[in-house]
């Protein structure tokens, strides 16, 4: 029972650490575009809503409606175009709260006269020692807390996105990355969501706050985020050690 226990834990550990593997000694591999949910989007992008015209005044007319017109729309508006997400965040948050309570009580009970019984009975009782003051309870208690919260986050990136999808309202679903990979440490961004073409800027831009469900990812892998990062084990005993 042991031995099964111990060749799993190997086993687990040994894929976890899959990824790690693969950058030892050498730069992180980069991901395959052919891969890509955007590459997907691009070359299954649908048939045309409307069958182009192919006629020699269509071709050559400055006022055509298409996208390659001298005068046409070139905001992203179906599945394979590209656009450009710009993110500019500078979030502060502050929280700060101080919380006091006190709370004082004393009790007491004499009996000097009860049919004379006390003082039959303090002639009994050891030196020192009387009925007159039968009970005495005195309790206090004091709770004190204080807390605070301070965040200040800020990154400023532009990256190209993909329409990977057009949702039957007309709302389009975008997703982009980007890897960009110095000496033996990778950077990877990560960015989709939901955006309307009405907010898209005649620049084929738009901005972050303009998109739903944003799901946005700043990260990387190499061998210094490997060293910033605790070792499986420890990840582990930190999730079950109840103390």
């Amino acid at each position: 029972m042991k031995t099964t226990l111990l060749i799993t834990l190997t086993a687990a550990s040994f894929l976890t650490n899959c990824s790690r593997l693969d950058h030892i000694g050498q730069p992180p591999t980069l991901s395959p575009q052919n891969q890509s949910v955007e590459r997907h989007a691009m070359i299954y992008s649908g048939l045309p809503a409307t069958t182009p015209d192919t006629s020699a005044y269509r071709q050559a007319s400055l006022w055509s409606g298409d996208q390659a017109s001298l005068f046409g729309d070139r905001r992203a508006f179906t599945t394979g175009d590209i656009l450009t997400v710009m993110i500019e965040i500078d979030d502060q948050a502050e929280i700060s709260n101080t919380t006091s309570r006190g709370r004082s009580s004393q009790e007491s009970l004499a009996m000097p006269q009860l049919l004379g019984f006390p003082q039959r009975r303090n002639k009994d009782l050891p030196e020192g020692a009387s009925l007159d003051a039968a009970v005495e309870l005195d309790s206090s208690s004091k709770s004190q807390g204080n807390g605070s919260v301070r965040r200040n986050e800020k990154l400023t990136l532009r990256v190209a996105a993909t329409v990977v999808d057009v949702l039957p309202n007309g709302v389009l679903s975008i997703e982009g990355t980007q890897e960009v990979r110095v000496n033996f440490e990778l950077r990877e961004l990560f960015v989709s969501g939901f955006v309307r073409r009405a907010d898209i800027t005649r620049q084929n831009e738009i901005t972050y706050d303009k998109m739903a469900s944003a799901r946005i990812s700043y990260g990387g892998r190499g061998q210094i985020s490997d060293v910033q990062q605790p070792r499986i084990g420890q990840q582990v005993l930190d999730a079950v050690l109840p103390f």
